[in-house]
């Protein structure tokens, strides 16, 4: 078993963190707001009081952070992983941020004599909890394998991407997917409103149909056909509105530096940013019907 420094104990992080420690390994963990790492103690988390007791003789150091400003500083800086891990330490770094940064700190680490996998995570907090995580992870073949048990303990699907940055090329990718749907799943819902169609009827035939997707059979925006999905809580969040136009931004970020067109990501990116700039940064991402749905 593993000595792992987990560094972000947040509402991702934390249950991540818990999940390793059931696993057997000794995981010792670093947030800068006290009362996560006062809850994480709960699950059998050890406390760091810095990022330098946190790495201290540590096999492999997670990271889950909120962006790419943040991973640069807690790697970079003199106080930071990289100037005070063990050489040859694993680095797994679970935040979702942009490819530019990503593939920039796996440089800084190969430079200190740490392998590295970029492993952002699909599935939220429930995701987290339950331990079935799906990681997408880029990195060098070696830094996977050595990955792939602890990423195990967390996760239920593990797909290696390719070399630096792709695990976060892909994650922006994959939510751009989502991001969209989400949002022609709520018109068709609104144009079945406006026609006089029964929700359920139109859930019933275009599940089994094809316009069957993820948002609408697993996370329908609508109350009713999908009793697990938010939109019977209220739209509380799994995955907030404002998760979801952070990874949007990303994606537009990329196309931008890539020289590739998105039309249809540029749009979403766009509706999610009225949708939180409307005070809804804190509902859940599929709550977008709500603005669209609109009498």
């Amino acid at each position: 078993m593993a000595r792992i420094a987990f560094i972000g104990l947040g509402n991702m992080g934390r249950p991540m963190a818990g999940n390793l420690v059931k696993a057997g390994h000794t995981v010792t963990g670093f947030d800068l707001a006290e009362a996560n790492v006062t809850a994480a103690a709960a699950d059998g988390i050890q406390a760091a009081e810095s990022l330098v007791a946190a790495v201290d003789g540590c096999d492999a150091a997670i990271t889950m952070l909120p962006a790419g400003p943040q991973v640069a500083d807690v790697f970079g800086r003199e106080d930071g992983v990289l100037a005070n891990a063990p050489s040859g330490t694993l680095l797994i770094d679970c935040s979702t941020i942009d490819v530019s940064t990503s593939r920039d700190v796996h440089r800084l680490a190969a430079g200190a004599g740490c392998r590295m996998v970029d492993a952002p995570v699909s599935g939220g907090v429930g995701g987290a909890e339950a331990g079935t995580l799906t990681f997408m992870v880029g990195g060098e073949t070696e830094a996977f394998a050595s990955a792939q048990p602890i990423l195990a303990a967390m996760g239920k699907t593990i797909v290696h991407a390719g070399g630096a940055g792709n695990g976060q090329a892909a994650k922006i990718c994959n939510n751009m997917v989502l991001g969209i749907t989400m949002i022609a799943v709520s018109e068709a819902f609104a144009l079945a409103d406006g026609l006089g169609l029964d929700r359920q009827a139109l859930f019933d035939i275009s599940s089994k149909a094809s316009g069957q997707c993820w948002s609408l059979t697993t996370y329908c925006p609508v109350p009713g056909p999908v009793p697990t999905s938010p939109a019977n809580r209220d739209y509380q969040p799994g995955f907030t509105a404002a998760m979801m136009l952070k990874d949007l931004k990303l994606a537009q970020q990329a196309a931008n530096i890539s020289g590739t067109t998105t039309p249809l990501g540029a749009a979403a990116a766009s509706l999610y940013g009225l949708f939180c700039k409307g005070g809804n940064e804190t509902l859940d991402f599929s709550g977008i019907f709500k603005m669209i749905d609109v009498e």
